[in-house]
């Protein structure tokens, strides 16, 4: 396993040099973050990028993300454009010797919350997620709106995407998704690169948008679309998590053993009631999430790949970027590689006794 970071670029608060310090550190997890979503990126940003993290002494693992433009996911004419433009980003962080990318499929939002600073017991504050507060929200009027929410959009565009969603049924969408598949897929073979598909967060339908992958069997039916080496998941604890239908130890050892799982995000939450929860410490008696069996599940598979503590509270007065302090996912990195250390040791120790 290869403990890795997320970091959001020069603009970010929690710097590299800190990053660094955490015990065990291994690879950034960052992006291109101010080239338009659709357009390609350049060998010689992404060059800057990498070489500005192993300046520091750290290995740019995982792009996350090369994020998936609507047109391909709404089917329109216009896709072939932005599917060009999505294989050339694909070629030049071939040709820089970057070989993983996540991305994720869900439509208009990204992960969604009803709160970002919601107070714990220990006066931390964390990420909470309200099915009754989200059920209200109107995203198209702007009535009631979600903290962080894109505010990109000009004015009638939110709108005339939610119209146009609105004509798909989710067979339209997984005809849509399943074309991205079929054209990206085979070129990341060709390139080496290993595409890790994101779950959806949290994972089932939001204001009434198709959402395709938050169940086994849906990630089973979008894995199936290409048999290639390429075409993986990232196994992320948190949003499978959220829903308590889902066996993560079990999801891990199936599609693990077929070698889709190409990047991991290791979080707790905390199920609080139907289509609720909130984000907790990694500690697994903190929340849902059984963290201990996850890493024996992993060890069983013979993970080798990257994984990130994922999302954390703020603690200890800092402030930032909602998720994304330093001090609360250090904390999670080191507890993550802490048991890893004692799963693959124990493991170790078994074989050799059970060998003599």
């Amino acid at each position: 396993m290869e403990l890795t970071f997320r970091w959001y670029g020069e603009e970010d608060p929690v710097k590299l040099e800190y990053i660094r310090q955490i015990p065990g550190m291994k690879g950034i997890v960052s992006a291109i973050y101010d080239v338009p979503v659709g357009e390609a990126w350049s060998l010689e940003r992404i060059t800057k990028l990498k070489h500005t993290i192993e300046g520091h002494g750290l290995k740019l693992s995982v792009i996350e993300s090369v994020p998936v433009h609507e047109h391909i996911k709404l089917g329109l004419p216009t896709r072939e454009r932005y599917i060009d433009n999505y294989k050339e980003t694909l070629r030049n962080l071939a040709q820089a010797e970057v070989d993983i990318v996540c991305y994720n499929v869900m439509p208009v939002f990204d992960w969604t919350r009803s709160r970002l600073d919601f107070p714990l017991a220990d006066r931390s504050t964390t990420l909470i997620y309200e099915d009754e507060v989200v059920t209200q929200m109107d995203p198209v009027t702007g009535k009631l709106r979600l903290p962080g929410w894109d505010t990109s959009y000009k004015d009638g565009e939110l709108e005339l995407l939610f119209a146009q969603y609105h004509e798909l049924n989710e067979e339209d969408y997984w005809v849509n998704i399943a074309y991205f598949v079929g054209e990206i897929m085979p070129l990341a073979d060709e390139l080496g690169i290993r595409m890790a598909v994101h779950p959806d967060d949290p994972p089932w339908p939001i204001f009434g948008l198709p959402r395709i992958l938050g169940k086994e069997a849906q990630f089973e039916r979008y894995l199936a679309l290409h048999d290639g080496p390429s075409h993986g998941m990232c196994f992320c604890t948190g949003s499978l998590g959220s829903d308590p239908d889902n066996d993560l130890p079990g999801m891990i050892r199936r599609i693990g053993s077929e070698g889709r799982i190409h990047f991991v995000h290791a979080r707790n939450v905390k199920v609080t009631g139907h289509h609720s929860f909130m984000e907790t410490a990694h500690l697994s008696e903190e929340g849902s999430v059984d963290m201990a069996e996850i890493m024996c599940a992993l060890s069983d598979i013979r993970y080798e790949g990257p994984l990130r503590s994922d999302h954390g509270r703020m603690i200890w007065g800092e402030t930032g970027r909602p998720g994304y302090g330093l001090y609360d996912r250090a904390l999670g990195a080191v507890y993550l590689n802490g048991l890893w250390e004692a799963v693959t040791k124990c493991r170790k120790q078994e074989a050799a006794v059970a060998s003599r």
